[in-house]
C-alpha cells in the first residue's frame, strides 16, 4: 500500500467531511458558491497554523519534516478523534520510515502466530463466559468452548484462518447471523484501517485487503471512505442458529505480553433474556460434548 496515497486519501477524507461553522469559521454571504465540500486547504492550513503551501505538500503525501505539534495541530483543526489522531501519526510515521527501518518492521512479527498454551489455558478456564483471542487482521485464533458455540457460524467456515471480516463480508450466512450486518460490517473495515496504519508491512493484512477488494464493491465502497475507529467496548445482536436473536456486550483488552493481540470477553446482563440464551447454549455445548465423548469411546 502507498504510504502516500494514504496521507492524501485519509486528509482529504477528513477534510471533506468538515463545514467551516464546524471547524469555527465564519463565511461571508458574498463569498459565493463553495467549489469543495467541507473546508479549504487554506481554511486547514489557518486553523492548524501551517503555511499553506506546506499544509497542500503534507496533504499530497510528503510528510517529510511533520512534527508531532504540527501533526497534534492538523489533527485539531480536523477535529480528528483519538483513533483518527492516532491513525494519521501511524500513516505518517510509516511514510517517514527509512528502508532499514520499514524492513526490520515487516520482519518484526511473523504473519502467523503462534499461540501460547498458557493462553489457551485461560480461556478454557474462563468456562462461564464466551472468551476468544483475535489479533490486528480479526483472525480468530482461539477460543473456549462457550465462544466456539456462540460464534460457530465464524469458527466452522471452510476459509482458513477463520476471520470476522472474511465471513461477514464473503460467507452467504453472515447476513442472517447479524441482525444490524452494515454496522458489524463498518466495524470491521474501520478495525482493519487501523491495523493497516499501525503495521503498513503486514503481508497477510495486504492479502485480506486485496481479496476482500477484489471479490466484492461491498468492502470496497467502504474502504474507500477511510473510516478508522477503535472497538474497545459495546453490544453486539446475534441471530444465533440454535437459541435465536440475543444480544450480549463485549469488552476488548490488549495482551501486553503478546504484541498485536486481543483477548474479547463476553457477557449477557444476570437474569436477562440473553442470560438465559447464553446459558442455553452453555447447556447446549456440554451436552453435545458429552455425547461426542461417549461416541469416541464406543
Amino acid at each position: 500500500m502507498d504510504r502516500r496515497t494514504e496521507i492524501r486519501d485519509f486528509l482529504t477524507s477528513r477534510r471533506a467531511r468538515i463545514t467551516p461553522e464546524q471547524a469555527g469559521l465564519k463565511v461571508s454571504p458574498l463569498a459565493g458558491a463553495r467549489r469543495v465540500a467541507g473546508l479549504r486547504r487554506e481554511e486547514v492550513a489557518l486553523l492548524a497554523g501551517v503555511s499553506v503551501p506546506y499544509y497542500t505538500r503534507l496533504e499530497r503525501g510528503d510528510a517529510r519534516g511533520a512534527t508531532d505539534a504540527v501533526l497534534d495541530a492538523i489533527a485539531r483543526a480536523l477535529l480528528l478523534d483519538d483513533a483518527e489522531r492516532a491513525h494519521l501519526f501511524d500513516l505518517v510515521r510509516a511514510a517517514n520510515a527509512t528502508a532499514a527501518a520499514a524492513a526490520a518492521q515487516a520482519t518484526r512479527r511473523p504473519a502467523r502466530q503462534p499461540m501460547r498454551p498458557e493462553l489457551r489455558n485461560m480461556l478454557e478456564a474462563m468456562s462461564g463466559v464466551p472468551a476468544y483471542i483475535r489479533n490486528g487482521r480479526l483472525d480468530l485464533l482461539a477460543g473456549n468452548a462457550l465462544a466456539r458455540a456462540l460464534f460457530a457460524p465464524i469458527f466452522t467456515s471452510p476459509a482458513r484462518p477463520a476471520n470476522a471480516a472474511r465471513f461477514t463480508f464473503l460467507d452467504p450466512a453472515a447476513a442472517e447471523f447479524y441482525p444490524d450486518w452494515d454496522a458489524v460490517a463498518d466495524q470491521n473495515v474501520a478495525t482493519l484501517r487501523a491495523e493497516v496504519g499501525r503495521n503498513p508491512y503486514d503481508k497477510a493484512l495486504s492479502d485480506l485487503i486485496g481479496e476482500l477488494s477484489t471479490r466484492g464493491d461491498t468492502f470496497r465502497q467502504r474502504w474507500a471512505r477511510h473510516e478508522v475507529r477503535r472497538h474497545r467496548a459495546g453490544a453486539k445482536r446475534l441471530n444465533h442458529p440454535l437459541v435465536g436473536q440475543m444480544t450480549f456486550t463485549y469488552e476488548t483488552m490488549e495482551l501486553a505480553a503478546d504484541q498485536g493481540l486481543y483477548l474479547i470477553v463476553c457477557g449477557a446482563a444476570p437474569g436477562s433474556p440473553d442470560a438465559d440464551a447464553l446459558s442455553l447454549l452453555a447447556s447446549w455445548n456440554a451436552t453435545s460434548n458429552a455425547e461426542n465423548t461417549t461416541l469416541e469411546q464406543t
